[in-house]
């Protein structure tokens, strides 16, 4: 990626410190989630899109505080996200991932960690692993881009509790076992 990518990506960054900011000054529980997270804790750095994550019981809460500051909320048909628009950069404000409601108990357990010089709490490692490997499917399996993924995390990572979460997505499962035969994961 050129200086496009770089120019995009600078705008993710400053589309993450705003919108957290925001959240925080508002004293709406959130996290840092998916990619952002990611390279939060020492992972590559997404080109696409920031991902937050709220409680289901405070996503129109989160909305109205966002719209408020004047920033652009979009409610698409998927309903289980609004996103949220800083000129070019897209955040995805998510309150559900996989099918199971985001809850203040999981928000309540997260790390804070200086991004972008901004103290937020960020995801576990463990939890974004096993959001990722679940989102796994078939029109979705895209284990190369996945794997520098779980490289970058894997110290930080409790791959037991992951194997547990994720038991049923055999995409995930194999993914696993991937990274067993890698060296990436020690082996059950």
């Amino acid at each position: 990626m050129g200086d496009d990518g770089d120019d995009v990506r600078r705008g993710l960054r400053e589309a993450l410190k705003l919108v957290a900011v925001a959240l925080k000054e508002g004293e709406v529980p959130f996290a840092l989630a998916g990619g952002y997270a990611v390279w939060a804790r020492g992972g590559p750095e997404p080109d696409h899109d920031v991902d937050f994550v709220v409680a289901e019981e405070d996503a129109d809460a989160a909305a109205d505080l966002l719209a408020g500051r004047g920033l652009e909320v979009v409610r698409p048909p998927e309903d289980w996200l609004f996103k949220v628009y800083v000129d070019e950069a897209m955040v995805d404000v998510l309150f559900r991932t996989n099918g199971e409601s985001m809850t203040r108990q999981v928000l309540a357990e997260v790390d804070r960690i200086e991004v972008e010089s901004v103290q937020m709490p960020v995801l576990a490692a463990t939890v974004l692993m096993g959001h990722k490997l679940n989102a796994l499917e078939e029109h979705a399996c895209d284990f190369g881009r996945l794997l520098p993924v779980a490289r970058a995390v894997r110290e930080q990572v409790d791959w037991g509790e992951v194997r547990s979460e994720t038991a049923d997505n055999d995409f995930a499962v194999a993914f696993l076992v991937l990274l067993e035969r890698l060296g990436v994961v020690e082996p059950v």
